[in-house]
This record gives structure tokens, C-alpha cells and sequence, in this order.
């Protein structure tokens, strides 16, 4: 392998693993959020015990998700000198505003919100827990700023081979920028639920008498049945966005090859990009030309309209059909799942299958982000610059190195994670009910 595929292995790597923590972040602080005003609401201690408990596991993931972004924005310089280089007045800023309007704003009350429950008034913890919320959107505001700019650059002019802004608003406010926002944080608030449902499946596995595994099994259970069709509709919206601006992706998601009317849709097959065939099809007549032009004789480009200008084809057709193919079985459990917590039952295949879904959330998100990052191949900003213009020139070895380090750390981290996230579910089994004033803290320094 050369220089330029090991950097973007790399690159793949770290913000493979980046992305799981901040695609739970962003929403669970709004869950931890809703727990509170629940609690003030009622009075109910149950609202406060689930806080208290998920509130750990949000401090533990934005931990890593903070340690693991540092390490991704150091490959700007190490392995892509050539994007700050061509596009670093656009990019440069977006990502200052993300550290000044966002990052700053999480960290300054997130000490409030983790050790402050009876240090401060209940009015102002709240509001810390706002702060932080609202901080973990606006992150993600900019980030994909940046990320939709990239794929549907506005707003900027080139003079002499290098990128200056030209109108902000067009910049931040891209064509993709409304659709991929939107599917971002509905993404983030599913693959929450999912988590939140699973561990408290988990716990109610184990026997867990108290009422909190209950109470937040049912509150994710009735959000995922609810947001997993608004993705679905917000989905089909994107991919009728990308249709219009990036058709070479929506050719290799759907495997055509030749510019036709009448396309099936494929539900699987075997891209073959020597012959530029698909084999083993097995397909609906008509149904992608419906899906994607709302006619069942509609005209697709195919790959063959973009010579040297597509992205490899069988990353992008398996990445989109693992996503939808996850959506789909998050959405049946889920709809079974709310019927069954309506008649107040939990059956044990029920939770079972619950837990095993635990992390489905990072599957399809991670399937997407697939889709979309080497849909946009073979260019870094599209139609700007080309990914081979930007990568480094530090030899494949010293790459090859690094990206081992990293690929043997990341597995490392990510299980301890996952098995330190089950830990916490056990303790919360065993753990007795006590009043809520016998609690000093949210979090204590040991804990933290």
C-alpha cells in the first residue's frame, strides 16, 4: 500500500472511532436534560436516579470523544498538509468556531453539571445541563458545517489554487448542510435511545428491582419508535438532495452503471467494476427510478457519465444497503418494543434482543458515514480537491506505523468502554436505593 491509501486508512480509523462518542453525546445530554425536568416536575426521585446513573456514562464518553477528536485534527498537518494548505481559510475558522462557540461552552459547565447537584441551586444545575447540551449541538453544527462544505462547496472563490470565503452564510448554509444536520442529530438521538434501552434491558435481565431501568427503558423505547420513521422520511429527503449534487454517489449507492430510465432497485448484488456489471441481482422492478425521481420511468445517471470521477463502488453499495438493512431492524424493534411497554410487559427474548442491539446506533452510523465520505471520492472537497493532491509525503513506512499504533489503541479503548459501560450497569444492579440527600453528588472525584 502507498502513502496515500495508508492516510486514508488512517484517517478512516480515527474518525471512525472519534464519531461513536460524539453520535452519543449529543443526545444524551438532552436525554440527561429531559431527566431533570421530569424530576422537577414531579418530584419523582426516579427522574433524579436515572440522571445520576447515565450522567457517569455521559462523562466517560465525552471524555473519550475529546481525547480522540485531538488526535483526529492532528492528521491535518501529519498526513493532509495539502487541505489546510488549498481550503484552510474555509476549514481553519469553522473548526475555531467549533473549539470557541461549542467545545468552550461543554467544558466550562460541565464540572457544574458533574459534581454540582448540591453545590449549586437546582435552577442553575439545570441550566448547566442546558449549557451542555446546547454546546454538544452547536458541535456538531460546525463540524458538519464543514463536513457538507466539503461535499457541496458554496460561498467561496479560488485565487491562485487556494480557497478564500466569499459569503459565510453560503459556507455554513451549503446545500447539504440543512439535510445532513438534520439526519446527524436524528442519528445521535436514535443511537442514544438505543444504548439507553439496552442497558436498561440489561439491567432488568439481572433482576433489578428499582423502578429506574423500567422508567428509562420506556422513555427510549417510545423515542426510537418515534424518531426512527422521522429518519426514514429525512433520509429519502438527503438522498434526493445528494441526487442533485452528487449523482455520481447515488449511481454507486444503487450499483448503476449506464445512464437508464426504469431502474430497479437492488436489494442486493455484486458490484463488478472490471466488467461494470452487477452480479447475482436480486431487484424490484422500477423502484429506484420511483424512489429517486418519483416516476417509475425516471432517468438515472449512471457511473459511466463520470469517467476518473466516481468513487469505488462496492464500498458505497454495501455501506448504504447495511444502513438502511440496521435502520429497518432497529425500527421493528422498536415498534414491537413500544406495544409491548404499553401492555406492560418485558418479555425476557424482548430485553434479550434488546441488549444485543445495545450498539446498532454505531452500525448504521457508521455505515453512513462510509457512504458519504467515499461517495465523495476521488475528491477531499468536491470538485476543488482531489484527495491525491492533499496527502502527505512522509514515506508509507512511518504511516504504516502509525496506524498501527492507533488501529491496536482504539480496539483496546473500545473495549474497555463497552465492558466498563456493562460494569456500571451491574454496580446500578446491585447498588441499594438511598434517599436522594444521601447522596453528596452527582459524580464523586473517585468516580470520576
Amino acid at each position: 500500500m502507498d502513502t496515500l491509501i495508508l492516510s486514508r486508512i488512517q484517517f478512516a480509523a480515527n474518525i471512525s472511532f472519534h464519531i461513536l462518542f460524539p453520535t452519543i453525546t449529543i443526545a444524551l445530554c438532552w436525554y440527561l436534560l429531559f431527566f431533570k425536568w421530569r424530576f422537577h416536575r414531579t418530584n419523582d426521585p426516579v427522574w433524579m436516579r436515572a440522571y445520576r446513573f447515565w450522567v457517569k456514562i455521559f462523562a466517560l464518553t465525552f471524555a473519550l470523544g475529546v481525547v480522540s477528536g485531538i488526535t483526529m485534527s492532528f492528521q491535518f498537518g501529519t498526513n493532509w498538509p495539502g487541505f489546510m494548505e488549498k481550503v484552510g481559510n474555509i476549514a481553519g475558522p469553522l473548526l475555531g468556531y467549533e473549539v470557541l462557540t461549542a467545545f468552550f461552552l461543554e467544558a466550562t459547565f460541565l464540572g457544574i453539571m458533574l459534581f454540582g447537584t448540591n453545590r449549586v441551586s437546582p435552577r442553575v444545575h439545570t441550566l448547566a445541563t442546558a449549557l451542555v447540551a446546547i454546546g454538544t449541538t452547536m458541535s456538531a453544527l460546525w463540524i458538519l458545517a464543514l463536513n457538507s462544505w466539503m461535499q457541496t462547496p458554496a460561498g467561496f472563490e479560488m485565487r491562485d489554487g487556494v480557497a478564500y470565503a466569499t459569503d459565510w452564510l453560503a459556507i455554513i448554509f451549503n446545500p447539504s448542510f440543512p439535510y445532513r444536520f438534520t439526519h446527524m442529530l436524528l442519528a445521535s438521538a436514535i443511537t442514544a435511545s438505543f444504548l439507553i434501552m439496552g442497558l436498561s434491558a440489561y439491567r432488568l435481565l439481572k433482576d433489578d428491582p428499582k423502578p429506574t431501568p423500567k422508567t428509562t427503558l420506556k422513555v427510549s423505547v417510545y423515542a426510537a419508535a418515534v424518531l426512527l420513521p422521522l429518519q426514514i422520511y429525512v433520509g429519502d429527503a438527503h438522498g434526493l438532495n445528494t441526487l442533485q449534487h452528487q449523482p455520481q454517489k447515488i449511481a454507486a449507492m444503487e450499483g448503476i452503471w449506464h445512464t437508464e430510465s426504469n431502474v430497479p432497485l437492488l436489494l442486493f448484488a455484486w458490484p463488478d467494476e472490471q466488467t461494470q456489471s452487477n452480479k447475482f441481482e436480486v431487484k424490484v422492478p422500477h423502484l429506484a427510478s420511483l424512489i429517486l425521481t418519483h416516476s417509475m420511468d425516471g432517468t438515472l445517471q449512471g457511473l459511466n457519465e463520470f469517467p476518473n470521477e466516481h468513487p469505488p463502488v462496492a464500498p458505497v453499495f454495501f455501506g448504504f444497503r447495511i444502513m438502511v438493512g440496521t435502520g429497518l431492524l432497529m425500527l421493528l424493534l422498536a415498534w414491537i418494543g413500544a406495544w409491548h411497554v404499553y401492555r406492560n410487559q418485558q418479555p425476557s427474548w424482548l430485553l434479550k434482543s434488546m441488549v444485543v442491539m445495545t450498539f446498532s446506533g454505531w452500525v448504521a452510523t457508521l455505515a453512513g458515514w462510509y457512504v458519504t465520505e467515499i461517495g465523495r471520492q476521488p475528491y477531499l472537497v468536491s470538485g476543488v480537491l482531489r484527495t491525491s493532491e492533499a496527502v502527505t509525503t512522509v514515506t508509507a513506512g512511518n504511516v504504516a506505523a502509525s496506524l498501527t499504533i492507533y488501529l491496536l489503541l482504539y480496539a483496546l479503548l473500545l473495549v474497555a468502554y463497552i465492558s466498563t459501560l456493562f460494569v456500571m450497569a451491574r454496580r446500578a444492579v446491585a447498588l441499594e436505593e438511598q434517599p436522594l440527600s444521601a447522596v453528596p453528588s452527582t459524580l464523586t472525584v473517585k468516580e470520576a
